[in-house]
């Protein structure tokens, strides 16, 4: 079985909530499960929110959710920042390949 690990982004429109991008988070679970877990969420009513992000699983193209952040737009940009970052961290300093075998 193949795991990929991603988050996905959403928004709420009239219609309901539409999904727009994703990270690519790679197929280490520890990394996905510590970048997500960085992730900010707001306080607020989740209920009042716009901005969504799932946390994705993705096994042998089965995506299953693990778990759903709400956020402000401040959190949200704080948020894709720290992602970029981390992604960048992960593959480039540390060395991690994107696909393990």
């Amino acid at each position: 079985m193949r795991r990929q690990f991603y988050i996905l982004l959403s928004q709420k429109t009239l219609s309901g909530y539409t999904t727009y991008g994703q990270f690519w988070l790679g197929y280490n679970r520890s990394v996905a499960t510590d970048i997500f877990s960085q992730l900010k969420e707001s306080e607020k009513d989740p209920s009042q929110l716009m901005l969504h992000l799932d946390f994705m699983e993705c096994v042998d193209e089965i995506p299953v959710k693990i778990k759903t952040i709400c956020c402000t737009l401040e959190d949200y940009a704080s948020n894709c920042k720290l992602i970029a970052k981390e992604l960048f961290r992960t593959l480039n300093l540390e060395g991690q390949k994107p696909d393990p075998l």
